[in-house]
């Protein structure tokens, strides 16, 4: 499966500044209810979690159920305590699992 996904932080800012991150993956989110034209129930397959590091200390984390909407967006702040890297991971039913990353400097 292809995954496309959005992670968006400024390059730089201050320490100490409050940054905005935003997370964006494409995602079907296929809760299990549904069937196709056949009658048949189509399968689960829902992003389950959304975890967000920087330089790996846990600085946010969701648990998504059925009522998410495909497409899932996140936005959330950080404090930039200095230069690091953020990585968020999503992970989700049938061994699905992508992250991305991104580098912010601390001026």
């Amino acid at each position: 499966m292809s995954v496309r996904a959005l992670l968006h932080a400024l390059a730089s800012a201050r320490r100490g500044e409050v940054v905005e991150i935003r997370a964006l993956i494409a995602h079907p989110m296929e809760t299990g209810h549904r069937r196709d034209s056949d009658g048949r129930l189509l399968p689960r397959d829902l992003v389950r979690t959304l975890e967000a590091r920087f330089d790996g200390e846990l600085v946010f984390a969701a648990e998504l159920h059925a009522a998410i909407a495909a497409n899932p967006y996140f936005a959330f702040h950080l404090r930039l305590p200095a230069s690091g890297t953020l990585v968020v991971r999503w992970a989700g039913d049938r061994g699905f699992a992508h992250a991305e990353s991104v580098r912010i400097e601390a001026t």
